[in-house]
């Protein structure tokens, strides 16, 4: 009992410190405060670099990013408390979250604030490590769409824009090569050597033009013609590839919310836990009623395309698809939230003195749906949605 009250309490914590949806007001404000401390910590740190506002403000400037700091060192605690829930199948979260590219952004955008009082004499380079905090400000790519559109887009297209960044390379070095072969003899000083040319081929073909080094034979000066026309080319290739990321997956998203509106499709997820009849079982094996689709099966991080093979495990968030019944027979149920003055408040179910004609279809507590078994004591506060054919003056009806 009290390892499950410990694993239930780790997994609303993870819910807390990870992305939370709308329903979870706190999960949501958790949110808000990480991102209004990335805000303020990196506002801090670029007014503490002026003389006049260091001078003036610098107690509330140090404050300020104390108050900060001290946020980043609780929320990685919690984040590495909570790296099982993020990593489920892995034998060290904790280890594989520390080593993760996040991990190592959220430990740097604190530890150098602690290590000048363990070694005084680097708390100059130590400080200068304090600029990756700034990575932070990708953390904030979590919280709003618009944002995690270009990171779709980005991952979506690495491989053309690795391949074209590498024939950006290779023509770089290309024309270092050459132009070392044409300007050497003029300009034995800045082309000294096969790759002094890399600075002047980067500022060409990137069509920048810092003009600090220049062809002056009449061959480099056509050479570097060329290198320019091609450097507009080179330039152009991976901004077709992300703006063609981008159109792609705007009409993807497009599709889809078509598609919802035109057959009208509802979806709902949950998450398993051990107790739960479909953890262990591959999806084929679910059975499934016509009509219901099984969307997604969110593992972690990762979204998984729900094959039949696939197992469903204790943790997987599970996203399932249902057209709406096309009749015109509804339901009605009601809804009602207890008082404290309430005569069902703080008793089980089982006691209640109601009558077979209700039902207890769900209880709702906070931003959770509880199982209305026997055994479960109501308290105030509790949202209770009921099937009954009794009328009760104070709940709202509801239709299905």
């Amino acid at each position: 009992m009290r390892k499950t009250s410990l694993r239930k309490r780790k997994q609303r914590v993870f819910e807390l410190v990870e992305v939370g949806y709308a329903g979870d007001f706190y999960s949501r404000a958790y949110d808000f405060l990480g991102v209004l401390a990335i805000v303020v910590n990196l506002a801090a740190s670029v007014a503490d670099t002026y003389d006049a506002l260091r001078a003036q403000y610098g107690a509330a400037l140090s404050a300020l990013e104390t108050i900060t700091v001290l946020f980043f060192t609780a929320d990685y605690a919690l984040r590495l408390w909570t790296a099982s829930e993020l990593y489920p199948e892995e034998p060290r979260p904790a280890l594989k979250y520390a080593l993760s590219m996040t991990g190592l952004i959220d430990l740097l955008s604190f530890l150098p604030w602690y290590l000048p009082v363990f070694f005084p004499a680097g708390a100059v380079a130590f400080r200068m490590f304090r600029v990756v905090r700034i990575f932070r400000l990708f953390r904030i790519n979590a919280y709003y769409d618009s944002l995690n559109v270009i990171a779709e887009v980005i991952a979506g297209k690495r491989q053309q824009l690795i391949s074209s960044l590498f024939i950006l390379c290779v023509l770089m070095l290309g024309a270092s090569l050459c132009m070392y072969s044409i300007e050497h003899d003029a300009q034995p000083d800045v082309f000294s050597n096969a790759f002094s040319g890399i600075w002047w081929a980067a500022s060409t073909l990137l069509t920048v033009g810092y003009g600090d080094i220049y062809p002056l034979t009449s061959a480099g000066r056509l050479f570097g013609i060329c290198i320019a026309f091609l450097g507009v080319g080179i330039v152009a290739i991976p901004t077709g590839i992300i703006s063609a990321g981008f159109v792609e997956q705007y009409s993807k998203i497009k599709r889809l919310s078509e598609i919802a509106d035109e057959a009208d499709i509802h979806f709902i997820k949950f998450r398993l836990s051990r107790q739960d009849v479909w953890t262990g079982k591959a999806v084929k094996e679910l059975g499934l009623p016509r009509g219901v689709i099984l969307a997604a099966v969110r593992r972690g991080k990762e979204v998984i395309a729900p094959r039949g093979d696939v197992v469903l495990r204790d943790g997987d968030t599970v996203i399932l698809g249902a057209e709406p019944l096309r009749d015109d027979q509804h339901i009605d149920f009601q809804e009602i939230t207890l008082r404290r003055q309430h005569s069902w408040n703080g008793k089980a179910i089982r006691d209640l003195d109601i009558s077979r004609h209700t039902l207890i279809v769900t209880v709702r507590r906070g931003s959770k749906a509880l199982i209305p078994n026997g055994d479960l004591v109501l308290k105030e506060g509790d949202t209770l949605t009921l099937y009954t054919q009794i009328p009760m003056t104070d709940a709202e009806k509801v239709r299905v």
